[in-house]
C-alpha cells in the first residue's frame, strides 16, 4: 500500500528523483552538467523519461570528497534552479545540500523540497526554513561527513540505530511545524556494504513511521563491490536489481542517474502489484 503523500501532486505509485549535479567532481557524472544551458536539456530529459521530482546538487557527497564555500555552492545552483523552474513547473524540485544559505537562496526561487544528507546534524535550523516555506524535507541518515565517513563506520545495529536517528529527528522536525518528510536511511553515507545489505534486506522496518521512504543506490560502490569492482558506467544492471527490492520492501521514491531505467522498472513493479 502506497503511503499518504501529501505534497508530491504527481499521482501513480513509487516515483523517480533524476539526479543533476551541478558539480565537477561527483562519482558518476561530475563536470557534465555545470553549464546551465546542458543542465537544463538534462532536465528535460530526465521529465520525458519519467522522473517527476529532480534533485539539483552544487557540492559533491562522494566519499573522500572536500566541501565546497556557500558562495560558490550557491553559483553552482541557482542558475540553474532558475531557469529549470519557469521552464518545467508540472515537476517537483529538490535542492541537495546541507547549507542554511543555499537551501534558503533554493526555496526563494521556488524549489520544493530540500534533500539534506546531513540530517539535520550540520544545521539544524534547515527545519525552520523548511517550516518557514512548507516546504519537503528528506531526512537522510549519515554517520560522519563525507571527506571520512566511510574510513571506519561503526554501528551497534545499524537498522535500529537509524529507526532510532529518525525517531529524534522527526520529533525536532514536527516540533518546528516541518509536516512534509521523507525518510532515507542513506546507503553508503558512512556506511560498510555488509551494513548496507543489512538495511536493504530490513528496510520494511521503516515502513512503521506511515512516512515515503526515499531509496538513492544509483550506480553506488556497494554494486561494484558486489560485482568484483565493476566501475561506475557498468552498474546499471545493479542498481536496478537492487532498487527493485526495494521497491518490494516498501520503498516510494528512487534517486537515480538512469531515469528511464528506472522508470520502466516501476512500470513493470506496478503491473505486478496491480494483481495483488
Amino acid at each position: 500500500m502506497l503511503k499518504e503523500d501529501p505534497y508530491l501532486h504527481i499521482a501513480g505509485g513509487p516515483k523517480v528523483m533524476g539526479i543533476l549535479n551541478a558539480t565537477p567532481d561527483s562519482f558518476s557524472d561530475g563536470g557534465k552538467y555545470l553549464d546551465v544551458d546542458r543542465a537544463l536539456d538534462r532536465i528535460h530529459i530526465m521529465i520525458q523519461h519519467g522522473a517527476s521530482i529532480i534533485d539539483i546538487g552544487g557540492e559533491s557527497t562522494r566519499p573522500g570528497s572536500d566541501p565546497v564555500s556557500v558562495q560558490e555552492e550557491i553559483d553552482r545552483v541557482i542558475p540553474v534552479i532558475e531557469k529549470a523552474i519557469s521552464l518545467f513547473s508540472d515537476v517537483e524540485f529538490s535542492i541537495d545540500t546541507t547549507k542554511y544559505e543555499v537551501a534558503k537562496a533554493a526555496l526563494e526561487k521556488g524549489v520544493h523540497i530540500v534533500n539534506d544528507v546531513s540530517g539535520l546534524q550540520k544545521e539544524p535550523r534547515l527545519a525552520d526554513l523548511c517550516a518557514e516555506f512548507e516546504a519537503g524535507y528528506v531526512l537522510m541518515h549519515s554517520q560522519g561527513d563525507p571527506k571520512t565517513m566511510q574510513q571506519d563506520p561503526q554501528y551497534d545495529d545499524v537498522l535500529q540505530d537509524i529507526f532510532s536517528f529518525f525517531e529524534e529527528k522527526l520529533e525536532e522536525l514536527r516540533t518546528k511545524g516541518v509536516r512534509k518528510i521523507i525518510l532515507d536511511p542513506g546507503i553508503g553515507f558512512g556506511k560498510t556494504l555488509q551494513h548496507n545489505l543489512r538495511l536493504i534486506s530490513g528496510l520494511e522496518i521503516f515502513n512503521k513511521f506511515d512516512l515515503p521512504i526515499l531509496i538513492g543506490a544509483s550506480r553506488k560502490s556497494m554494486i561494484g563491490a558486489i560485482l568484483n569492482g565493476r566501475p561506475t558506467d557498468g552498474r546499471l544492471a545493479g542498481t536496478i536489481a537492487l532498487h527493485y527490492h526495494t521497491l518490494m520492501k516498501g520503498a516510494d521514491i528512487l534517486r537515480v542517474h538512469d531515469v528511464e531505467e528506472a522508470s520502466d522498472s516501476i512500470r513493470i513493479f506496478n503491473a505486478i502489484q496491480s494483481q495483488q
